[in-house]
């Protein structure tokens, strides 16, 4: 092996690219057979096609006492095809509107009285799909409903799912729907649409057409003790036999006046205000923007009041991190025209 070589192997190691240390391997091999090693490239070789060990993946038990003990992996190069969110990762808080928390609250309430349900021939609500623009919450709500119903969340790694080998990327989604069948969890599609797009708006016919086709199959069948969650900005690109294949639907709205208060308060509750704020005036400028955006302004603002050494939050605090998120916004709007 030249000293190129070598150095490019070390490389694709210290960097952790298993795909360019595998190219490398092959070309290694080639090159023994070019210069007339035939037995010893045959012994690489051999070595190279051993099939790879499985990943396991420590245990994780839920709240039922069933636990979690090995995630899916890719067949090819065992990477792990959904990552198991650590349970304090799901603590939250959620301001929404009426409607959209009766909503939450009704799946809550469903699946908590599945078996009530299941005595008089009911199914709970247990395909959901969340949708709205950037910021409003849906991976959160994603999360709320795992919180609260004490339930583990497997997020779905779509880099590794998706592969450009015949049949490989469906062959990896049905492999995390069986992995869920027998054990309860929040199975979490963010940002759907990656896989889910509508069939009538793409040329593709290779492997995203075999990909949502295999998802309507296995949305079909779908019948886990525990919850799938999807959630996406951008609803009208979905497919539409995959929108109607969940039991709800529903948007997450940007939040109003009162929501935009209550996350300003409850975000700054633990920062003594001065008496005087303009709580109207700063609520007003916050107008039509996300959930996300309005915590964002608080955080800003509370830390800008901790810097000072006053510890007490002012006005003035407020007005500069909504001053500077509109700059923000408009420096974002002009790069894009």
């Amino acid at each position: 092996m030249n000293s190129d070589m070598l150095k490019r192997v070390v490389r694709a190691i210290a960097d952790g690219s298993k795909s360019d240390l595998e190219k490398l391997v092959d070309k290694i091999i080639e090159s023994q057979r070019l210069a007339g090693h035939e037995k010893l490239a045959n012994e690489l070789s051999s070595i190279r096609m051993k099939p790879k060990i499985k990943k396991v993946v420590p245990f994780i038990r839920t709240d039922s006492g069933r636990s979690l003990t090995e995630l899916p992996t890719s067949k090819r190069n065992g990477s792990a095809l959904a990552t198991l969110m650590p349970r304090n990762s799901l603590e939250h808080h959620m301001v929404l509107k009426r409607e959209t928390e009766k909503r939450f609250a009704r799946i809550e309430r469903e699946y908590a009285a599945k078996e009530r349900l299941l005595a008089f021939g009911l199914k709970p609500r247990k395909t959901i799909l969340l949708y709205g623009p950037p910021g409003c919450g849906k991976s959160l709500g994603a999360r709320r409903l795992a919180w609260n119903l004490g339930l583990p969340l497997l997020k779905v790694n779509f880099d590794a799912l998706i592969s450009s080998y015949f049949g490989e990327s469906a062959t990896n989604l049905r492999s995390i729907f069986d992995a869920v069948k027998e054990l309860p969890c929040v199975l979490l599609l963010d940002e759907c649409d990656f896989i889910a797009r509508s069939r009538t708006n793409t040329r593709d016919i290779g492997e995203a057409l075999r990909i949502v086709n295999s998802l309507l199959q296995l949305m079909e069948d779908y019948d886990a003790p525990g919850l799938l969650v999807a959630t996406t900005n951008i609803e009208s690109s979905l497919d539409l036999a995959i929108f109607r294949r969940f039991d709800e639907a529903f948007q997450i709205p940007p939040p109003g006046p009162e929501e935009i208060r209550k996350l300003l308060l409850v975000t700054l509750s633990a920062v003594p205000s001065e008496a005087n704020i303009d709580w109207d005036g700063i609520v007003s400028d916050l107008t039509g923007a996300s959930a996300a955006t309005v915590v964002k302004v608080a955080q800003d603002s509370a830390k800008a009041a901790v810097l000072t050494g006053e510890k007490v939050l002012q006005e003035l605090h407020l007005k500069n991190a909504v001053a500077e998120l509109k700059r923000t916004d408009l420096e974002s709007m002009k790069s894009h025209q």
